[in-house]
């Protein structure tokens, strides 16, 4: 039996739950049609999702030529999925990266290859559990969370 549907109240706060408590999500990119996934642990400072990853990774360089990206949160039955606009961090400020070790538990600074900071901006999220919870199932949009 399925969990009865959600309202959209409900679902903002389970999206936001998970962002603040989830760890790793699953990470897709394009670079001339091909896709790419791969799975990256996150920090969410309440704006923004903060990856990091090798610079020389097809990750890497996927989210610096396109400056998008789509993430996976969740259990399939019970998923966000997050469309986004990408910024490649310069320089990360030692709170930016004390926070992203402390929540995930590794820290990319210690690394011998250099790894570079992403900024994904969220501008549309998704959330549901069932195909009852399909209609509805846009929590943002143009970068603005709906009305509950």
């Amino acid at each position: 039996m399925s969990p009865p549907v959600r309202s959209t109240g409900e679902r903002l706060r389970d999206t936001l739950h998970r962002l603040e408590h989830d760890v790793d999500a699953w990470v897709a990119t394009a670079e001339g049609g091909t896709p790419y996934l791969i799975p990256l642990s996150f920090d969410w400072d309440g704006t923004h999702i903060v990856v990091a990853t090798p610079t020389a990774s097809r990750t890497g360089r996927n989210l610096l030529t396109t400056g998008k990206a789509r993430l996976g949160l969740g259990l399939t039955r019970d998923v966000v999925l997050v469309e986004g606009t990408v910024r490649a961090l310069d320089q990360v400020p030692d709170d930016l990266g004390a926070a992203f070790a402390a929540r995930t538990g590794f820290d990319p600074r210690a690394e011998p290859n250099p790894y570079t900071y992403f900024e994904i901006t969220p501008v549309r999220v998704q959330a549901w559990r069932e195909a009852d919870e399909l209609a509805g199932r846009v929590l943002m949009r143009d970068g603005r969370w709906v009305e509950p």
